[in-house]
Protein backbone atom coordinates (compact mmCIF):
# COMPACT_ATOMS: atom_id res chain seq x y z
CA UNK A 1 0.00 0.00 0.00
CA UNK A 2 3.00 2.09 1.02
CA UNK A 3 6.09 2.74 -1.42
CA UNK A 4 9.39 4.31 0.02
CA UNK A 5 7.30 5.81 3.30
CA UNK A 6 10.51 5.28 5.46
CA UNK A 7 12.82 7.14 2.81
CA UNK A 8 9.73 10.03 2.16
CA UNK A 9 9.82 10.49 6.23
CA UNK A 10 13.75 10.55 6.37
CA UNK A 11 13.58 13.01 3.16
CA UNK A 12 11.06 15.25 5.05
CA UNK A 13 13.51 15.35 8.43
CA UNK A 14 16.58 16.29 6.29
CA UNK A 15 14.53 19.16 4.94
CA UNK A 16 13.30 20.44 8.02
CA UNK A 17 17.48 20.81 9.42
CA UNK A 18 17.60 23.37 6.18
CA UNK A 19 15.81 26.67 7.14
CA UNK A 20 15.85 28.92 4.13
CA UNK A 21 13.38 31.45 3.15
CA UNK A 22 12.23 31.70 -0.44
CA UNK A 23 9.98 34.32 -2.76
CA UNK A 24 6.21 33.33 -2.88
CA UNK A 25 5.29 32.77 -6.76
CA UNK A 26 1.64 34.49 -5.29
CA UNK A 27 2.42 37.55 -3.10
CA UNK A 28 5.89 38.13 -4.77
CA UNK A 29 7.13 38.51 -0.54
CA UNK A 30 9.88 36.42 1.37
CA UNK A 31 8.21 33.37 2.69
CA UNK A 32 9.92 31.18 5.00
CA UNK A 33 10.24 27.77 3.48
CA UNK A 34 12.58 24.23 4.03
CA UNK A 35 12.47 23.08 0.22
CA UNK A 36 12.95 24.68 -2.99
CA UNK A 37 10.75 23.86 -5.26
CA UNK A 38 12.79 20.80 -7.07
CA UNK A 39 12.60 19.28 -3.82
CA UNK A 40 8.94 19.57 -3.81
CA UNK A 41 8.18 18.36 -7.06
CA UNK A 42 10.48 15.59 -6.34
CA UNK A 43 8.15 15.07 -2.61
CA UNK A 44 4.88 14.78 -4.69
CA UNK A 45 6.54 12.64 -7.31
CA UNK A 46 7.64 10.44 -4.71
CA UNK A 47 4.10 10.26 -2.60
CA UNK A 48 1.79 10.54 -5.20
CA UNK A 49 2.23 6.79 -6.08
CA UNK A 50 1.42 5.92 -2.32
CA UNK A 51 -1.52 7.98 -2.75
CA UNK A 52 -2.67 5.76 -5.88
CA UNK A 53 -2.00 2.54 -4.36
CA UNK A 54 -3.96 3.58 -1.09
CA UNK A 55 -7.10 4.83 -2.74
CA UNK A 56 -6.86 3.45 -6.27
CA UNK A 57 -8.14 5.69 -9.16
CA UNK A 58 -11.32 5.86 -10.53
CA UNK A 59 -11.41 5.33 -14.02
CA UNK A 60 -13.89 7.69 -16.26
CA UNK A 61 -11.28 8.95 -19.18
CA UNK A 62 -13.76 11.39 -20.71
CA UNK A 63 -14.31 13.44 -16.69
CA UNK A 64 -10.01 13.11 -16.14
CA UNK A 65 -9.75 13.99 -19.72
CA UNK A 66 -11.73 17.17 -18.84
CA UNK A 67 -10.15 17.91 -16.20
CA UNK A 68 -6.36 17.60 -16.97
CA UNK A 69 -7.12 19.74 -20.06
CA UNK A 70 -9.06 22.78 -17.97
CA UNK A 71 -6.24 22.40 -15.43
CA UNK A 72 -3.74 22.55 -17.75
CA UNK A 73 -5.32 25.59 -19.08
CA UNK A 74 -5.51 26.92 -15.80
CA UNK A 75 -1.91 26.15 -15.06
CA UNK A 76 -0.50 28.41 -18.04
CA UNK A 77 -2.19 31.72 -16.38
CA UNK A 78 -1.83 30.67 -12.90
CA UNK A 79 1.35 32.50 -10.86
CA UNK A 80 3.19 28.95 -11.41
CA UNK A 81 3.39 28.64 -15.40
CA UNK A 82 6.31 26.60 -15.52
CA UNK A 83 5.65 24.29 -13.20
CA UNK A 84 3.75 20.61 -14.48
CA UNK A 85 0.51 19.70 -12.77
CA UNK A 86 -0.84 16.37 -12.49
CA UNK A 87 -4.56 15.93 -11.96
CA UNK A 88 -6.75 12.28 -10.73
CA UNK A 89 -9.27 11.05 -9.58
CA UNK A 90 -9.73 8.71 -6.40
CA UNK A 91 -11.82 5.93 -6.25
CA UNK A 92 -13.22 7.27 -2.73
CA UNK A 93 -17.00 8.40 -1.81
CA UNK A 94 -15.65 11.12 0.56
CA UNK A 95 -16.31 14.59 -0.59
CA UNK A 96 -13.11 16.19 -0.59
CA UNK A 97 -10.27 17.63 -2.73
CA UNK A 98 -6.12 17.62 -2.07
CA UNK A 99 -3.38 19.33 -3.41
CA UNK A 100 0.41 17.79 -2.52
CA UNK A 101 3.22 19.82 -3.12
CA UNK A 102 5.17 19.79 -6.14
CA UNK A 103 1.82 20.43 -8.91
CA UNK A 104 -0.32 16.81 -8.19
CA UNK A 105 -3.99 17.80 -7.46
CA UNK A 106 -6.66 14.87 -6.21
CA UNK A 107 -10.34 14.81 -6.74
CA UNK A 108 -12.73 11.87 -5.07
CA UNK A 109 -15.20 10.97 -7.18
CA UNK A 110 -17.52 11.71 -3.63
CA UNK A 111 -16.76 15.52 -4.90
CA UNK A 112 -17.25 14.91 -8.52
CA UNK A 113 -21.13 13.36 -7.78
CA UNK A 114 -21.25 16.79 -5.83
CA UNK A 115 -20.85 19.12 -8.64
CA UNK A 116 -24.10 20.23 -10.88
CA UNK A 117 -21.91 22.14 -13.60
CA UNK A 118 -18.43 22.64 -14.95
CA UNK A 119 -18.27 26.23 -13.38
CA UNK A 120 -18.23 24.47 -9.87
CA UNK A 121 -15.43 21.92 -10.73
CA UNK A 122 -13.32 24.40 -12.17
CA UNK A 123 -13.94 26.81 -9.34
CA UNK A 124 -12.46 24.05 -6.78
CA UNK A 125 -10.02 22.89 -9.19
CA UNK A 126 -8.74 26.16 -9.13
CA UNK A 127 -8.90 26.75 -5.52
CA UNK A 128 -6.73 23.60 -4.84
CA UNK A 129 -3.83 24.98 -7.84
CA UNK A 130 -4.53 27.89 -5.31
CA UNK A 131 -2.99 26.07 -2.41
CA UNK A 132 -0.14 25.35 -4.93
CA UNK A 133 0.65 28.21 -6.52
CA UNK A 134 1.19 29.99 -2.94
CA UNK A 135 3.22 27.07 -1.43
CA UNK A 136 0.73 26.43 1.15
CA UNK A 137 1.11 22.42 1.16
CA UNK A 138 4.96 22.83 0.96
CA UNK A 139 4.64 25.73 3.90
CA UNK A 140 2.70 23.71 6.13
CA UNK A 141 5.35 20.43 5.32
CA UNK A 142 7.66 22.84 6.17
CA UNK A 143 6.38 24.21 9.62
CA UNK A 144 5.01 20.85 10.99
CA UNK A 145 6.63 16.67 10.76
CA UNK A 146 3.84 14.59 9.76
CA UNK A 147 1.55 14.19 12.82
CA UNK A 148 -0.67 11.58 13.66
CA UNK A 149 -3.84 10.70 11.31
CA UNK A 150 -7.34 11.64 12.65
CA UNK A 151 -9.39 8.79 13.37
CA UNK A 152 -12.67 7.99 13.57
CA UNK A 153 -14.26 10.48 16.79
CA UNK A 154 -14.03 7.28 19.20
CA UNK A 155 -12.68 4.55 17.42
CA UNK A 156 -10.08 3.42 20.01
CA UNK A 157 -10.25 4.49 23.42
CA UNK A 158 -6.75 4.04 24.70
CA UNK A 159 -3.57 6.04 23.59
CA UNK A 160 -1.43 2.95 23.93
CA UNK A 161 -3.80 1.14 21.00
CA UNK A 162 -3.24 4.38 18.27
CA UNK A 163 -0.11 3.27 16.53
CA UNK A 164 -1.83 -0.01 15.64
CA UNK A 165 -4.51 1.89 13.90
CA UNK A 166 -1.39 4.70 12.66
CA UNK A 167 0.32 1.96 11.36
CA UNK A 168 -1.28 1.06 7.55
CA UNK A 169 -2.25 4.44 7.21
CA UNK A 170 1.44 6.48 8.03
CA UNK A 171 1.85 7.54 4.75
CA UNK A 172 -1.33 9.87 4.49
CA UNK A 173 -0.85 12.11 6.66
CA UNK A 174 0.42 14.84 4.23
CA UNK A 175 -2.97 14.88 1.90
CA UNK A 176 -4.97 14.91 5.31
CA UNK A 177 -3.20 18.60 6.65
CA UNK A 178 -5.67 20.85 7.33
CA UNK A 179 -5.20 24.26 6.21
CA UNK A 180 -5.20 27.66 7.48
CA UNK A 181 -7.97 29.83 7.48
CA UNK A 182 -5.83 32.36 6.11
CA UNK A 183 -4.35 30.21 3.41
CA UNK A 184 -8.25 29.35 2.84
CA UNK A 185 -9.15 33.01 1.93
CA UNK A 186 -6.04 33.11 -0.36
CA UNK A 187 -6.99 30.19 -2.12
CA UNK A 188 -10.65 30.75 -2.75
CA UNK A 189 -9.09 34.32 -4.31
CA UNK A 190 -6.97 32.28 -6.39
CA UNK A 191 -9.37 29.74 -7.36
CA UNK A 192 -12.10 32.77 -8.37
CA UNK A 193 -9.04 34.38 -10.13
CA UNK A 194 -7.92 31.58 -12.15
CA UNK A 195 -11.26 29.95 -12.81
CA UNK A 196 -12.25 33.50 -14.67
CA UNK A 197 -9.73 34.11 -16.35
CA UNK A 198 -10.18 30.93 -18.48
CA UNK A 199 -13.94 32.62 -18.79
CA UNK A 200 -16.27 30.16 -15.95
CA UNK A 201 -18.30 32.06 -13.61
CA UNK A 202 -16.96 31.91 -10.22
CA UNK A 203 -19.94 32.50 -8.80
CA UNK A 204 -21.46 28.81 -9.08
CA UNK A 205 -17.46 28.40 -6.62
CA UNK A 206 -19.73 30.48 -4.22
CA UNK A 207 -22.84 28.04 -4.41
CA UNK A 208 -20.43 24.99 -4.38
CA UNK A 209 -19.47 26.20 -0.53
CA UNK A 210 -23.13 27.32 0.00
CA UNK A 211 -24.13 23.20 -0.86
CA UNK A 212 -20.98 22.05 1.61
CA UNK A 213 -22.10 24.24 4.46
CA UNK A 214 -25.81 22.85 4.31
CA UNK A 215 -24.37 19.14 4.08
CA UNK A 216 -23.37 19.44 8.02
CA UNK A 217 -20.74 17.09 6.79
CA UNK A 218 -18.89 15.30 9.54
CA UNK A 219 -14.80 16.15 10.20
CA UNK A 220 -14.04 12.91 8.70
CA UNK A 221 -15.51 9.53 6.58
CA UNK A 222 -14.32 5.89 7.36
CA UNK A 223 -10.91 8.11 8.44
CA UNK A 224 -10.77 10.29 5.40
CA UNK A 225 -11.12 14.00 6.44
CA UNK A 226 -14.12 16.00 4.62
CA UNK A 227 -13.43 19.28 2.52
CA UNK A 228 -14.79 21.22 5.40
CA UNK A 229 -11.96 19.47 7.76
CA UNK A 230 -9.29 19.68 5.58
CA UNK A 231 -10.69 23.25 3.98
CA UNK A 232 -12.24 25.51 6.97
CA UNK A 233 -14.59 28.39 6.41
CA UNK A 234 -12.72 31.39 6.48
CA UNK A 235 -15.70 33.20 7.10
CA UNK A 236 -18.17 35.02 5.07
CA UNK A 237 -16.50 32.67 2.72
CA UNK A 238 -20.03 32.65 0.74
CA UNK A 239 -20.14 36.51 0.05
CA UNK A 240 -16.70 37.05 -0.29
CA UNK A 241 -16.41 34.79 -2.97
CA UNK A 242 -18.85 36.25 -4.91
CA UNK A 243 -17.35 39.50 -4.21
CA UNK A 244 -14.88 38.65 -5.92
CA UNK A 245 -16.41 36.93 -8.82
CA UNK A 246 -17.82 40.29 -9.40
CA UNK A 247 -14.65 42.38 -9.26
CA UNK A 248 -12.54 39.94 -11.76
CA UNK A 249 -16.22 39.97 -14.29
CA UNK A 250 -15.87 43.26 -14.20
CA UNK A 251 -12.40 43.49 -14.83
CA UNK A 252 -12.26 41.34 -17.55
CA UNK A 253 -13.47 41.68 -21.07
CA UNK A 254 -15.78 38.93 -21.28
CA UNK A 255 -19.40 38.98 -21.49
CA UNK A 256 -20.29 34.54 -21.91
CA UNK A 257 -19.63 33.41 -18.53
CA UNK A 258 -19.53 29.80 -18.58
CA UNK A 259 -21.60 27.49 -16.68
CA UNK A 260 -22.49 24.44 -18.64
CA UNK A 261 -24.85 22.43 -16.63
CA UNK A 262 -25.58 19.91 -19.31
CA UNK A 263 -22.31 18.98 -20.69
CA UNK A 264 -21.07 18.28 -16.59
CA UNK A 265 -24.17 15.91 -15.82
CA UNK A 266 -23.77 13.78 -18.99
CA UNK A 267 -20.04 13.52 -18.16
CA UNK A 268 -21.22 12.07 -14.63
CA UNK A 269 -24.06 10.07 -15.54
CA UNK A 270 -22.75 6.51 -14.38
CA UNK A 271 -20.90 7.78 -11.89
CA UNK A 272 -20.29 5.11 -8.62
CA UNK A 273 -22.47 7.21 -5.81
CA UNK A 274 -21.45 6.32 -2.01
CA UNK A 275 -19.74 3.30 -0.82
CA UNK A 276 -19.11 1.01 -3.23
CA UNK A 277 -19.75 -2.59 -2.31
CA UNK A 278 -16.81 -4.02 -4.68
CA UNK A 279 -14.68 -2.70 -1.77
CA UNK A 280 -15.86 -3.89 1.14
CA UNK A 281 -19.07 -4.54 2.66
CA UNK A 282 -20.66 -6.11 6.30
CA UNK A 283 -23.54 -8.03 6.15
CA UNK A 284 -25.17 -10.31 9.00
CA UNK A 285 -21.33 -9.70 11.23
CA UNK A 286 -19.43 -10.91 8.05
CA UNK A 287 -17.44 -8.92 5.94
CA UNK A 288 -17.11 -9.71 2.38
CA UNK A 289 -14.77 -8.07 -0.14
CA UNK A 290 -15.73 -9.04 -3.67
CA UNK A 291 -12.43 -7.46 -5.32
CA UNK A 292 -10.24 -9.36 -3.84
CA UNK A 293 -12.40 -12.16 -2.95
CA UNK A 294 -12.08 -12.99 0.78
CA UNK A 295 -14.55 -12.65 4.07
CA UNK A 296 -14.06 -12.63 7.68
CA UNK A 297 -16.76 -12.59 10.93
CA UNK A 298 -16.98 -9.63 12.83
CA UNK A 299 -17.03 -10.33 16.49
CA UNK A 300 -21.39 -9.20 17.66
CA UNK A 301 -21.71 -5.32 18.62
CA UNK A 302 -18.12 -4.22 17.63
CA UNK A 303 -18.05 -1.31 15.81
CA UNK A 304 -16.62 -2.03 11.81
CA UNK A 305 -15.28 1.04 10.11
CA UNK A 306 -13.74 0.24 6.06
CA UNK A 307 -11.55 2.95 5.10
CA UNK A 308 -9.09 2.61 2.02
CA UNK A 309 -6.16 1.60 4.27
CA UNK A 310 -7.39 -0.77 6.17
CA UNK A 311 -10.31 -1.81 8.39
CA UNK A 312 -10.61 -1.02 12.06
CA UNK A 313 -12.94 -2.79 14.39
CA UNK A 314 -12.95 -2.29 18.31
CA UNK A 315 -15.96 -3.39 20.97
CA UNK A 316 -18.48 -0.82 22.59
CA UNK A 317 -16.26 -0.09 25.37
CA UNK A 318 -12.65 0.62 23.83
CA UNK A 319 -10.84 -1.80 25.59
CA UNK A 320 -9.30 -3.81 22.37
CA UNK A 321 -9.30 -3.56 18.65
CA UNK A 322 -8.35 -5.21 15.51
CA UNK A 323 -6.95 -3.81 12.62
CA UNK A 324 -6.67 -5.66 9.20
CA UNK A 325 -4.53 -4.52 6.02
CA UNK A 326 -2.70 -5.75 2.93
CA UNK A 327 0.61 -5.58 3.13
CA UNK A 328 3.30 -4.94 0.27
CA UNK A 329 5.60 -7.54 1.00
CA UNK A 330 5.92 -10.96 -1.12
CA UNK A 331 6.04 -13.51 1.35
CA UNK A 332 5.10 -14.47 4.69
CA UNK A 333 8.32 -14.25 6.80
CA UNK A 334 9.29 -10.41 5.53
CA UNK A 335 5.76 -9.74 5.71
CA UNK A 336 5.42 -11.06 9.10
CA UNK A 337 8.96 -9.75 10.55
CA UNK A 338 7.56 -6.26 8.63
CA UNK A 339 4.47 -6.50 10.80
CA UNK A 340 6.12 -6.82 13.83
CA UNK A 341 9.06 -4.86 14.00
CA UNK A 342 7.54 -2.42 12.55
CA UNK A 343 5.49 -1.49 16.11
CA UNK A 344 8.27 -2.43 18.53
CA UNK A 345 6.95 -5.74 19.69
CA UNK A 346 8.51 -8.53 21.83
CA UNK A 347 7.47 -11.88 20.14
CA UNK A 348 6.70 -14.47 23.23
CA UNK A 349 5.51 -17.05 20.79
CA UNK A 350 5.02 -17.47 16.81
CA UNK A 351 3.76 -20.58 14.66
CA UNK A 352 3.06 -22.09 10.55
CA UNK A 353 -0.07 -22.75 10.47
CA UNK A 354 -2.97 -23.24 7.77
CA UNK A 355 -5.67 -21.26 7.84
CA UNK A 356 -8.76 -22.44 5.36
CA UNK A 357 -6.39 -24.06 2.77
CA UNK A 358 -3.87 -20.48 3.17
CA UNK A 359 -0.10 -20.48 4.70
CA UNK A 360 -0.54 -18.31 7.69
CA UNK A 361 2.13 -17.28 10.51
CA UNK A 362 0.33 -16.55 14.05
CA UNK A 363 2.31 -14.71 16.83
CA UNK A 364 1.83 -13.45 20.11
CA UNK A 365 3.77 -10.57 21.33
CA UNK A 366 4.00 -7.66 23.41
CA UNK A 367 5.10 -4.06 23.56
CA UNK A 368 6.09 -2.68 27.38
CA UNK A 369 5.89 0.79 27.69
CA UNK A 370 6.15 3.66 30.76
CA UNK A 371 3.26 6.15 30.92
CA UNK A 372 4.58 9.60 30.66
CA UNK A 373 2.24 11.00 33.41
CA UNK A 374 2.45 8.57 36.11
CA UNK A 375 5.86 6.88 35.37
CA UNK A 376 3.67 3.41 35.36
CA UNK A 377 5.04 0.48 33.22
CA UNK A 378 2.17 -0.31 30.53
CA UNK A 379 2.00 -3.57 29.08
CA UNK A 380 -0.40 -4.33 26.00
CA UNK A 381 -0.07 -7.40 23.91
CA UNK A 382 -0.93 -8.81 20.31
CA UNK A 383 -2.35 -11.60 18.50
CA UNK A 384 -1.67 -11.21 14.80
CA UNK A 385 -2.47 -13.47 11.70
CA UNK A 386 0.05 -12.83 8.54
CA UNK A 387 -1.75 -15.05 5.97
CA UNK A 388 -1.24 -15.75 2.52
CA UNK A 389 -4.38 -15.62 -0.39
CA UNK A 390 -3.34 -15.91 -3.98
CA UNK A 391 -0.91 -12.97 -4.89
CA UNK A 392 -1.53 -10.93 -1.57
CA UNK A 393 -0.56 -11.17 2.21
CA UNK A 394 -3.15 -9.74 4.78
CA UNK A 395 -2.11 -9.06 7.86
CA UNK A 396 -4.86 -9.03 10.73
CA UNK A 397 -3.52 -7.55 14.69
CA UNK A 398 -6.03 -7.78 17.54
CA UNK A 399 -4.34 -5.00 20.40
CA UNK A 400 -5.64 -4.85 24.53
CA UNK A 401 -4.16 -4.42 27.45
CA UNK A 402 -2.19 -7.69 29.54
CA UNK A 403 -5.21 -7.66 32.22
CA UNK A 404 -7.81 -8.20 29.16
CA UNK A 405 -5.68 -9.96 26.47
CA UNK A 406 -6.92 -13.58 27.78
CA UNK A 407 -10.51 -12.70 27.30
CA UNK A 408 -10.53 -11.38 24.04
CA UNK A 409 -8.00 -13.88 22.62
CA UNK A 410 -10.58 -16.63 21.54
CA UNK A 411 -12.76 -13.17 19.94
CA UNK A 412 -9.41 -12.17 17.93
CA UNK A 413 -8.73 -15.87 17.24
CA UNK A 414 -12.82 -16.09 15.87
CA UNK A 415 -12.33 -13.59 13.43
CA UNK A 416 -8.53 -14.24 12.14
CA UNK A 417 -8.75 -18.28 12.21
CA UNK A 418 -12.12 -17.75 9.83
CA UNK A 419 -10.60 -15.83 7.11
CA UNK A 420 -11.54 -17.41 4.23
CA UNK A 421 -12.59 -17.33 0.58
CA UNK A 422 -15.56 -15.85 -0.90
CA UNK A 423 -17.39 -17.96 -3.32
CA UNK A 424 -20.87 -17.27 -2.61
CA UNK A 425 -22.10 -15.43 -6.49
CA UNK A 426 -24.59 -13.26 -4.61
CA UNK A 427 -22.08 -11.62 -2.72
CA UNK A 428 -19.26 -11.27 -5.21
CA UNK A 429 -21.67 -10.14 -8.22
CA UNK A 430 -22.62 -6.83 -5.19
CA UNK A 431 -22.84 -3.83 -7.60
CA UNK A 432 -22.45 -0.43 -6.43
CA UNK A 433 -25.27 2.35 -6.61
CA UNK A 434 -24.62 5.15 -9.20
CA UNK A 435 -25.59 8.63 -10.71
CA UNK A 436 -27.88 8.57 -12.90
CA UNK A 437 -29.10 11.41 -15.10
CA UNK A 438 -32.66 12.27 -15.94
CA UNK A 439 -34.47 14.54 -18.50
CA UNK A 440 -38.17 16.01 -16.66
CA UNK A 441 -40.85 14.61 -18.72
CA UNK A 442 -43.06 17.35 -17.29
CA UNK A 443 -42.70 20.87 -15.57
CA UNK A 444 -43.63 20.55 -12.36
CA UNK A 445 -42.16 20.90 -8.82
CA UNK A 446 -38.40 18.63 -8.37
CA UNK A 447 -40.60 16.54 -5.68
CA UNK A 448 -42.92 15.63 -8.59
CA UNK A 449 -40.03 14.97 -10.65
CA UNK A 450 -38.57 12.40 -8.15
CA UNK A 451 -42.21 10.81 -8.24
CA UNK A 452 -42.69 10.30 -11.57
CA UNK A 453 -38.95 8.59 -11.53
CA UNK A 454 -39.95 6.47 -8.34
CA UNK A 455 -37.38 7.81 -6.08
CA UNK A 456 -37.89 6.53 -2.39
CA UNK A 457 -39.72 8.88 -0.27
CA UNK A 458 -36.93 8.32 1.87
CA UNK A 459 -34.04 9.41 -0.47
CA UNK A 460 -35.59 13.00 -1.58
CA UNK A 461 -34.09 15.33 0.91
CA UNK A 462 -30.77 14.21 -0.25
CA UNK A 463 -31.29 14.00 -3.72
CA UNK A 464 -32.47 17.79 -3.64
CA UNK A 465 -29.67 18.94 -2.09
CA UNK A 466 -27.71 16.70 -4.30
CA UNK A 467 -29.16 18.95 -7.17
CA UNK A 468 -29.00 21.92 -4.99
CA UNK A 469 -32.26 22.17 -4.97
CA UNK A 470 -35.23 22.23 -3.04
CA UNK A 471 -38.22 19.92 -3.27
CA UNK A 472 -40.68 22.66 -4.22
CA UNK A 473 -38.39 24.51 -6.79
CA UNK A 474 -39.99 24.50 -9.98
CA UNK A 475 -38.03 22.46 -12.71
CA UNK A 476 -39.03 22.80 -16.30
CA UNK A 477 -39.70 19.97 -19.06
CA UNK A 478 -36.11 18.77 -20.13
CA UNK A 479 -34.40 20.15 -17.42
CA UNK A 480 -31.71 16.99 -16.22
CA UNK A 481 -31.23 16.25 -12.46
CA UNK A 482 -29.68 13.72 -10.85
CA UNK A 483 -31.13 10.72 -9.39
CA UNK A 484 -29.57 7.56 -7.80
CA UNK A 485 -30.11 3.84 -9.06
CA UNK A 486 -28.27 0.57 -9.65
Amino acid sequence: MKININKLLLFVIILSLIPSCAINPVTGKKQFMLMSEAQEIALGAQYDPSVVSTFGVYDQPKLLDFITTKGAEMGKISHRPNLEYHFKILDSPVINAFAVPGGYIYLTRGILAQFNNEAELIGVLGHEMGHITARHTASQQSKQQLGQLLLVGGMIASEEFRQFADYAMQGMQLLFLKFSRDNEREADRLGVEYSSKIHYDAHQMANFFNVLNKMQMASSHAGVPTFMSTHPDPGDRYNAVNRKAKEWQDSLNYSNWKVNENSYLHMIDGLVYGEDPRQGFVEANMFYHPEMKFKYPIPPGWKLVNSPMQVQMTPEDGKAMMVFFMTPQKTLEKAGQEALDALGLTVLDSKRTIVNGAPAIVAVSQQVSQDQQTGQQQTIKVLSYIIQKDEGIYVFHGVSDEMSFNSYFRIFESTMANFDSLTEPSKLNVRPKRIKVKSVQRSGTLADAFKYFRVPQSQTNELALLNYMELSDIVQKGKLIKIIGD
